[in-house]
């Protein structure tokens, strides 16, 4: 039973196994990622009903550009008509981009920017699709903006920090996901925030990503209730500051 007093702020997912459920089952890869896809508007609507503040996806990478041209087309179509805008309407849920758009064809580009308009005004959860998004390139783009303003006098070079970083990413305006789910049976993190989950917590389960439901949901929400998140520190201080004061330490 998940505590609905600590339920992550961040959600982050690779939804993983699209392509092998759509294969175990005699059917083309494309199959598997309009299921998942289905499986999207699902768990949207889940994460938003626990309380989950920020939900972000990876959706396609930059180097998902080097499968086969129809796989690449056919989800480049699915974009164009995936998660009906109830979804978000009904939700209050605001829809949101991370990535290179300029290597997304152009009418996807319409598409996304037209969806980010339309749920602008929703102040509920926050989901985020990760569309042509690499997280090596996200830091060269950073790095390369940061240095222009150093060439340009705004900004000196001692006074880089993280935060600074922080600020030139594609998701400068969100926090760091406390909670990385990947799904289908891979335990790696594939170019995904790489620089925003350092004290990310991971799960990763065999459930390819059509069939992950809400149990399964509960079950990674779980099992990041029963850790103990650090930050460096030693687990007697974070119990410590766990610990309510005092009437007399006040």
């Amino acid at each position: 039973m998940i505590k609905t007093n600590n339920i992550p702020q961040h959600i982050a997912i690779i939804m993983d196994g699209n392509g092998r459920w759509a294969m175990d089952r005699g059917l083309d890869r494309t199959f598997g990622h309009k299921a998942g896809l289905d499986n999207l508007e699902t768990v949207t609507t889940l994460c938003s009903n626990l309380g989950v503040k920020y939900l972000t996806v990876y959706a396609f990478s930059i180097e998902n550009f080097n499968r086969p041209a129809y796989e690449v087309e056919a989800l480049m179509g699915l974009v164009l008509s995936f998660i009906k805008m109830d979804l978000f309407h009904n939700n209050n849920v605001s829809f949101h981009v991370a990535g290179d758009r300029s290597r997304l064809p152009q009418n996807v580009q319409d598409k996304l920017r037209s969806m980010e308009e339309e749920t602008a005004m929703y102040d509920g959860m926050a989901m985020t699709i990760a569309m042509g998004y690499s997280s090596k390139q996200e830091l060269v783009s950073a790095t390369k903006a940061i240095a222009q303003k150093v060439l340009n006098g705004e900004l000196s070079a001692d006074d880089i920090t993280e935060q600074t970083i922080n600020d030139h990413l594609w998701t400068a305006w969100m926090p760091d996901p406390d909670l990385l789910i990947r799904t289908g049976g891979e335990v790696r993190v594939s170019n995904y925030l790489l620089w925003q989950i350092a004290y990310s917590e991971l799960y990763f389960c065999d459930t390819y990503w059509p069939d992950f439901d809400e149990a399964c949901l509960h079950k990674a929400i779980e099992s990041y209730q029963q850790r103990q998140r650090r930050f460096g520190k030693t687990e007697a201080q974070v119990e410590s500051e766990a610990l309510p004061l005092n009437e007399n330490d006040n």
